[in-house]
C-alpha cells in the first residue's frame, strides 16, 4: 500500500507564527547589541530553574573507609529517591553565580514568591557586581521560563 509507520516526534510546545516572528526579532536586537558592545555577555545575569530531589545523596566515593585487613568490607545501601522534590533558582552570569535559591519544600513558585525573590535580586547584584549595578548596564535572560503574569511581578 505504499504506506510507513513514524512516531510522533515530542517537541516543547508549538509556537504561532506570531511567537516565532517576535523570537525572530528578539534574536535580532541581541545580536545587535552583542556586535555593538564586545563586553555584552558579561553584562548578562541568566535565571535558571531546576528541579531536585531533596536530599544529599552520598558517593561512593564519601562513604569509603579505612578498614583493617580481616575487618569486613563497608555494607552501602541502595539509594532511593527522596518522596519530595524541591525547585532550584540559580542566578549566574560569566564570571559565576550571583544568588542561588531553594523553593521551600511544599512551596508552590507563585507571584509572592518570585516577587520576592526578584526584591532581593538587585540587593545581590550590587554586592555580587557593583560596577554593573551602578551603571544600570545589566540584563537579565530568563531562558525557558514563562513571562510571570502577576503584574506585582
Amino acid at each position: 500500500m505504499g504506506k510507513r509507520k513514524f512516531c510522533a516526534r515530542f517537541v516543547p510546545h508549538f509556537l504561532t507564527p506570531e511567537q516565532r516572528e517576535d523570537r525572530v526579532i528578539s534574536c535580532q536586537d541581541i545580536i545587535a547589541m552583542a556586535d555593538a558592545d564586545k563586553n555584552f555577555l558579561n553584562k548578562i545575569i541568566t535565571e535558571e530553574e531546576a528541579w531536585g530531589f531533596a536530599y544529599d545523596p552520598e558517593t561512593k566515593r564519601q562513604s569509603s573507609e579505612w578498614v583493617g585487613e580481616t575487618s569486613p568490607c563497608p555494607k552501602k545501601l541502595k539509594f532511593q529517591r527522596s518522596r519530595f522534590k524541591t525547585m532550584l533558582i540559580n542566578f549566574f552570569y560569566s564570571q559565576g553565580i550571583v544568588h542561588k535559591e531553594f523553593v521551600p519544600e511544599r512551596k508552590r513558585l507563585n507571584a509572592e514568591f518570585s516577587k520576592g525573590v526578584m526584591d532581593r535580586l538587585p540587593k545581590l547584584i550590587q554586592w555580587v557586581r557593583p560596577a554593573a549595578f551602578c551603571s544600570r548596564d545589566v540584563f537579565l535572560l530568563q531562558e525557558y521560563a514563562t513571562a510571570p503574569k502577576a503584574t506585582s511581578v
